[in-house]
């Protein structure tokens, strides 16, 4: 049954995320604005933002009606049926505002307060990934059929490529960005790509070795944070932490416990 179930809140999730995707790829007005901001003002929401969250909610209610659902833009219900969405109908904001390709959809499904199913899609990248609790990390994309995510094999942290993002609120990005000159010369490099979710999934393909960030919510990590694990990936946050708003860090098995202890050491979840 559960087996079952899990198939079809996936398949939901890729009909959802699909359609989101597809809405805001080909539907982007040549005169977006802003619509709203949120924490500071350069964190920004646009109409399309709240447009592809409502679409995702139509779409999901209107075969499950009741789930519940927690979203970026607003989208909170409590629901009856023990599954609730976890849904940011567009991670990277910014990006998109400006016309870069780094943006993403990303749907959960949580049963029990557990995410059981992850969906990132990448539409200007034609890729999207997914994963079921237990059953392994999958993407489409420019490749024929589904392929099966793996992390890349460890390398020593001073050769491990890492991705991180920094806060809109601006005395939180001046700390990060002193945690950032700190780790730099203990790195190949890091890299900054604007969407947590995206980042997530390129360590679940191998493209790097880990990710760290602080200041992210459920919507950012829920979907990611699977397909990552389900790759063979670690996350957590604090030592003996989940993932969430204080820090999230994710890293092959060999990356991410000296990674996580440096980001302790230099404070990386402090104001």
């Amino acid at each position: 049954m559960t087996d079952a179930l899990h198939g079809e809140l996936l398949e939901l999730a890729q009909e959802a995320a699909r359609r989101a995707g597809e809405l805001l790829r080909d539907g982007r007005p040549a005169d977006l604005a802003v619509a709203a901001t949120k924490s500071s003002p350069i964190d920004v929401v646009t109409e399309m933002d709240i447009a592809a969250e409502k679409l995702i909610t139509d779409v999901i209610s209107a075969r499950r009606p009741d789930d519940g659902f927690l979203g970026e833009e607003g989208a909170s219900v409590e629901g009856t049926s023990g599954i609730r969405w976890v849904v940011d109908p567009l991670d990277g904001t910014v990006n998109y505002l400006y016309g870069l390709p780094t943006w993403s959809v990303s749907i959960a499904a949580e049963q029990d307060g557990e995410a059981v199913v992850g969906v990132v899609a990448v539409p200007m990248r034609g890729e999207t990934f997914h994963a079921v609790r237990g059953g392994g990390a999958w993407a489409t994309g420019a490749w024929e059929g589904e392929r099966e995510l793996a992390v890349r094999p460890s390398p020593p942290l001073d050769q491990a490529l890492v991705s991180t993002g920094f806060n809109y609120v601006l005395e939180v990005r001046a700390h990060q960005a002193e945690v950032a000159h700190r780790l730099i010369p203990l790195l190949r490099d890091i890299r900054r790509g604007g969407s947590a979710a995206v980042d997530l999934c390129d360590l679940a393909a191998g493209r790097l070795d880990g990710f760290y960030e602080r200041g992210l919510n459920a919507w950012d990590l829920a979907a990611g944070d699977l397909v990552a694990r389900e790759a063979g990936a670690l996350t957590g946050g604090r030592p003996g932490e989940r993932p969430g708003r204080d820090l999230a860090v994710a890293g092959s098995p060999g990356v991410f416990e000296p990674l996580q202890r440096l980001l302790e050491d230099f404070g990386a979840w402090h104001d």
